[in-house]
């Protein structure tokens, strides 16, 4: 009985963590506190594109959300030339706060 109310507990989790991540503040402090900054920056090209450059670029791209998170999360390859970007150590609904902030840029 007790498991089961865990995974209750674990499932319902992430409905409560997700607008707190959401909101620009808490993307920016994510981004800070990730390894994102060791390649990226908000306003100019550093190893990898501004981020501001991604956001221009997914602007008005269905899914971008979801593409974004993928590239956050496993990484990619090719897209903005060839240096690749490695996967990172991040939850789903990291991810996810992430590219939703970066797009809000």
């Amino acid at each position: 009985m007790k498991t089961s109310r865990l995974l209750t507990a674990l499932a319902v989790l992430p409905l409560f963590a997700a607008p707190l991540l959401a909101n620009a503040a808490d993307g920016e402090a994510l981004f800070k506190s990730k390894p994102c900054v060791a390649c990226h920056m908000v306003d100019s090209k550093l190893v990898g594109p501004a981020l501001k450059d991604v956001a221009a670029k997914y602007a008005d791209q269905e899914g971008a959300v979801e593409l974004l998170a993928g590239h956050i999360k496993n990484g990619s390859s090719g897209v903005w030339g060839p240096v690749p970007m490695p996967p990172n150590a991040v939850t789903e609904e990291e991810a996810k706060a992430l590219a939703e902030w970066v797009l809000s840029l």
